[in-house]
């Protein structure tokens, strides 16, 4: 397993937002994928635990796709609630969705869970959270945006 990983960030546990130092994720790493399920996938982003023995061990493993899928949603999610404020519920409940992005020939919709019965209350918590969360969210962004634009 060891073998499989090219690249490593250790001591992750040191800058994982407010869990800062306290944090029990202690690595993430990339490289070939360990779990069965990923096996057809060439690269993997792995988030690594210590267990009870305090041997470190991979808790989730994603396909790299996925990484860039969940950043292009995270990213669309952001945007979107930069002008969410301006519709009284913070979404306009007659839109099937905010976005379609374009992937693989399809799309990935990304819409409001209007399904929820809880939506009114949860989406004005979730405003809430996005911006208590703003200092950590805001300098990670920033730096996202350096790399990409280094690409």
């Amino acid at each position: 397993m060891i073998n499989s990983i090219v690249m490593t960030a250790k001591e992750y546990s040191r800058i994982d937002g407010k869990r800062a130092y306290n944090s029990d994720i202690k690595k993430l790493t990339l490289g070939a994928p360990v779990f069965n399920e990923n096996k057809d996938m060439k690269i993997a982003a792995q988030i690594w635990k210590e267990n009870e023995n305090g041997e470190q061990e991979i808790s989730v493993e994603l396909p790299i796709h996925q990484v860039f899928d969940l950043m292009i949603f995270l990213s669309r999610t952001l945007l979107y609630f930069k002008e969410a404020y301006r519709m009284p519920l913070l979404y306009d409940p007659n839109s099937e969705y905010i976005d379609r992005v374009g992937l693989q020939g399809d799309a990935m919709e990304i819409a409001v869970c209007k399904e929820s019965d809880r939506i009114n209350e949860d989406i004005q918590k979730f405003l809430q959270a996005l911006s208590d969360l703003g200092e950590l969210t805001g300098e990670r962004t920033r730096v996202l945006l350096d790399i990409i634009k280094e690409l």
